[in-house]
C-alpha cells in the first residue's frame, strides 16, 4: 500500500473512531431529554402521541447503542470496514435527528409557552453540541444542525404569534452561526487528523528506517558480507555466551579451526573471483554439514570456525573428517574444476581452557601442527603441542636480542684435502648460547626466517666470520651458509662486499655455501647472484647435494664452484651410498666442480672417498667444530705437521 492509500484509510478510521467514541454519551442524554420532554409536561391533547413518539425514538436509540456496541467489538478486532460504520452511524444519527424535528414541528402548536421554551432550549443545546461532537465529519455535523434547527424554526416562524416569529428567526439565525462554526470545526479537526496521520506515518517510515539501518549496521559488524557467516566480532561474542551456558551446565564442546589447503595457489592463478566463489560454496558446505546446536563463522582468509557438542574425542574426530571430506569434493566455477582440502586443528572446552581466545589459539596450532605434518587431516591440541609452540614463542622472543645480548658465536670445522689431510678451509657454524642451553641451528634458524630475523642474523655471522677468518694464515679460507631469503635480498651482494672490507679479507677466501632449496625459488634471480659473487671472486658451493630440488640442468645453469656431498650418502658409502657418491663425481668431473664429502666419520669412509677422487673431506673423523679460542692452537698444529712432511719429503 502506497502512502497516499495508508494515510487515507487511517484518515477515516480515525474519524469513525471520533464519531462513535461519543456516541454512547449523545444515546444517553438523548434518551434523558426525550424522557424528560414526554414525561414532565402533563398535557392530554398530545400525551398519546408524545408516548407513540418516545417509543419510536427509544427503539432509534436502542438500535444506535447496538450499532455502538457492534463497533466496539470491531474496533478491539481491528476487523471492521472505515466506510460502512461511517454509514451506520449516519443513519443512526440522522433517523435521531428527524425524529427531533418531527416532535418539535408536531408540537409547536400545542404545548404551552413553558414547555416550548423547555423545548427550543433542548433543541438549541443539541444543535450547538452537535456542529462540535459531530465535527470529525462536517456533512454530519451541518445536517444535524439544519435538520434539529430549520425546520422547528420555520415553523415556529410561520406562527401567528409575534414572539414565536421572533424565536423562529433567531432559531435561523443560530442554524446560520452553527453551519459556519461546523465547517471550521470540521475543517479544522479534518487536518489536526491529517497532521496527525502524516506523522504517525512519517515516524513508522522512520522507525522503518532506523529498523533497516539498524539490522545493516548489525550485519556489517556481524555478518561476512562474502560468505554471509557470522564474522569474527559476532562469533567471539557467541563463543562467550557459549562458554558461561556450558559452564553452567556442566557440558563440553569442541572447537573446529579449518583451514582449505591450497587455496592460496588456486586464488594466485585463478584469481580472486574464482577464489571468493570457493569461499562462498565451503561456506554453503559447512552450513550443510553443521549440526543444529553448532556455530561458525569465517574467521578471516580461507579459515573457518565451528563450534559443535563433544562427547566423546572419537565422536568430534569423525565429524571433522566428515568436514574434510565435503570441503575436498570437487569446486566446479565456470566450466574449471578444483580440488581443495582442508586440515583442521581442534580444541575442547573446558579440557583445553574455558577461555575462548586460548581456545581459538590452540586449535590453530593443532591445524597448523596438523598441516606440517599430515595435511587434510584432523588433529586434537596437547600438551605436547603447546610445550613446543611455548619454546617457539620464547626461542622468538629471545631471538630478536640474541646477537645485542652476545648469546650468538661461531664454531668452526675444519676442511681438509683427501690425499693429506692438510688444512684447506673451515666451515662456519653458528650457535646460540640461551641461558646455558645451546639451541641447535636445526631449531632456531626456520624461526628466525619466519620472523624476519634471518637477514640481521645472516649478516652478523658473515661478518664474523670474515674477520676472525682474516686473522688465519692466507692459505686458510672460510665458508659461510647463507639461506634462501638471504640470497634474495636485494642488498646481499651490498652487505657480502662490506663484510669483506671492514675485516680486509680477499674475496677468494670467502666461501658460499647455499642448499638446494634455492631451487624451488626464481631460479633467475639466484643465477644472478651466483654469477655476481663469482665475478667478485668468491667461490659458491652447493650444499647437501642431491637431497633436494636440483637437476641436472639447472646446475649445469648455475656453473657453481664446489658441491658438497651430504652425509646421508656417506653414511651409506659402504652399501648403496657407494654407487650415488660415484654418480655425483661424475656429473662433478663433467660439469668441472670440486667436490667435498661431508659427515666424514670413520677412516674407511675417508680412504674409500679418497680412492674415488673426492677433493676434500669434512666430519668428525678429522674433527668436531672447534670453538674460536682453540682454532689458533689447531692451525698451528696443522702447519707444524705440514712443515715436518715438507722437512721428511726434503731429506
Amino acid at each position: 500500500m502506497d502512502t497516499k492509500s495508508a494515510l487515507d484509510k487511517q484518515s477515516k478510521q480515525d474519524v469513525v473512531e471520533l464519531l462513535y467514541s461519543n456516541s454512547f454519551g449523545s444515546i444517553m442524554i438523548n434518551f434523558i431529554l426525550a424522557s424528560g420532554i414526554v414525561f414532565t409536561f402533563d398535557n392530554p391533547l398530545t400525551a398519546e402521541a408524545k408516548v407513540k413518539w418516545w417509543l419510536v425514538f427509544v427503539v432509534v436509540l436502542v438500535a444506535r447503542l447496538a450499532d455502538s456496541l457492534i463497533w466496539k467489538k470491531q474496533l478491539k478486532n481491528a476487523v471492521y470496514n472505515n466506510e460502512i460504520a461511517i454509514y451506520r452511524f449516519i443513519i443512526g444519527l440522522l433517523a435521531t435527528c428527524i425524529l427531533w424535528a418531527f416532535y418539535c414541528v408536531f408540537i409547536v402548536n400545542q404545548v404551552e409557552l413553558l414547555e416550548l421554551t423547555f423545548i427550543v432550549v433542548i433543541v438549541s443545546s443539541m444543535a450547538g453540541g452537535g456542529a462540535t461532537i459531530l465535527a470529525a465529519h462536517k456533512t454530519a455535523a451541518i445536517a444535524y444542525s439544519f435538520i434539529i434547527l430549520v425546520p422547528f424554526s420555520v415553523s415556529l416562524l410561520l406562527s401567528d404569534e409575534k414572539s414565536m416569529s421572533v424565536i423562529g428567526l433567531l432559531g435561523l439565525a443560530l442554524f446560520v452561526v452553527l453551519f459556519f462554526s461546523a465547517k471550521k470545526s470540521a475543517h479544522f479537526t479534518k487536518q489536526a487528523i491529517l497532521w496527525k496521520n502524516e506523522n504517525a506515518i512519517l515516524v513508522n517510515s522512520m522507525e522503518e528506517e532506523v529498523a533497516i539501518r539498524t539490522r545493516k549496521i548489525y550485519e556489517l559488524s556481524n555478518i561476512d558480507p562474502l560468505t554471509e557467516l557470522y564474522n569474527r566480532n559476532a562469533f567471539l561474542t557467541d563463543l562467550v555466551q557459549r562458554i558461561k551456558h556450558d559452564t553452567d551446565n556442566n557440558r563440553s564442546f569442541a572447537l573446529l579451526f579449518i583451514d582449505l589447503d591450497g587455496f592460496k595457489k588456486v586464488n594466485d592463478s585463478l584469481g580472486h573471483e574464482v577464489g571468493d566463489s570457493i569461499l562462498r560454496m565451503s561456506a554453503q558446505r559447512l552450513v550443510a554439514i553443521c549440526p543444529n546446536n553448532g556455530f561458525l563463522c569465517r574467521w578471516g582468509g580461507d579459515e573457518f570456525l565451528l563450534v559443535t557438542d563433544h562427547a566423546e574425542e572419537i565422536n568430534t574426530k569423525q565429524f571433522a573428517e566428515k568436514i574434510i571430506a565435503k570441503l575436498s569434493e570437487e569446486y566446479v566455477i565456470d566450466n574449471t574444476r578444483i580440488i581443495l582440502s582442508a586440515t583442521i586443528g581442534i580444541s575442547i572446552f573446558p579440557e583445553h581452557s574455558i577461555n575462548g581466545t586460548f581456545l581459538i589459539q590452540w586449535a590453530d596450532m593443532a591445524m597448523y601442527s596438523q598441516k606440517k605434518s599430515m595435511p587434510a587431516t584432523a588433529g586434537f591440541f596437547d600438551q605436547r603441542l603447546y610445550q613446543k609452540v611455548q619454546q617457539e614463542r620464547r626461542l622468538k622472543e629471545s631471538l630478536f636480542k640474541a646477537i645485542d645480548n652476545n648469546q650468538l658465536y661461531l664454531v668452526f670445522q675444519p676442511i681438509v684435502t683427501s690425499s693429506a689431510h692438510d688444512l684447506v678451509a673451515f666451515e662456519a657454524l653458528l650457535r646460540w648460547n640461551l641461558e646455558g642451553q645451546i639451541i641447535s641451528p636445526v631449531e632456531f634458524i626456520p624461526i628466525a626466517e619466519q620472523y624476519g630475523q634471518i637477514n640481521k642474523i645472516g649478516i652478523w655471522v658473515l661478518q664474523q666470520a670474515c674477520l676472525i677468518a682474516s686473522t688465519w694464515p692466507k692459505s686458510i679460507s672460510v665458508s659461510v651458509n647463507v639461506s634462501v631469503i638471504q640470497l634474495q635480498d636485494a642488498g646481499f651482494i651490498h652487505s657480502v662486499e662490506t663484510a669483506l672490507k671492514e675485516a680486509g679479507l680477499e674475496p677468494e677466501r670467502l666461501h658460499i655455501e647455499i642448499t638446494e632449496s634455492v631451487f624451488a625459488q626464481n631460479i633467475d634471480s639466484i643465477i644472478d647472484r651466483v654469477k655476481s659473487l663469482q665475478q667478485r671472486g668468491i667461490a659458491v658451493y652447493i650444499d647437501d647435494f642431491g637431497t633436494e630440488y636440483s637437476s641436472l640442468c639447472i646446475i649445469q645453469d648455475l656453473s657453481a664452484d664446489v658441491v658438497k656431498i651430504d652425509k646421508a650418502f656417506i653414511d651409506k658409502l659402504e652399501t648403496n651410498g657407494f654407487a650415488i657418491v660415484k654418480a655425483i663425481l661424475n656429473i662433478a668431473r663433467a660439469l668441472n666442480y670440486r667436490v667435498i664429502a661431508e659427515g666424514v666419520e670413520h677412516k674407511s669412509q675417508a680412504d674409500i672417498l679418497k680412492s674415488l677422487g673426492v677433493d676434500c673431506l669434512q666430519g668428525y673423523y678429522f674433527s668436531k667444530p672447534i670453538k674460536q679460542p682453540k682454532l689458533s692452537e689447531y692451525i698451528a698444529s696443522k702447519l707444524n705437521r705440514l712443515k715436518s712432511t715438507e722437512t721428511r719429503i726434503q731429506r
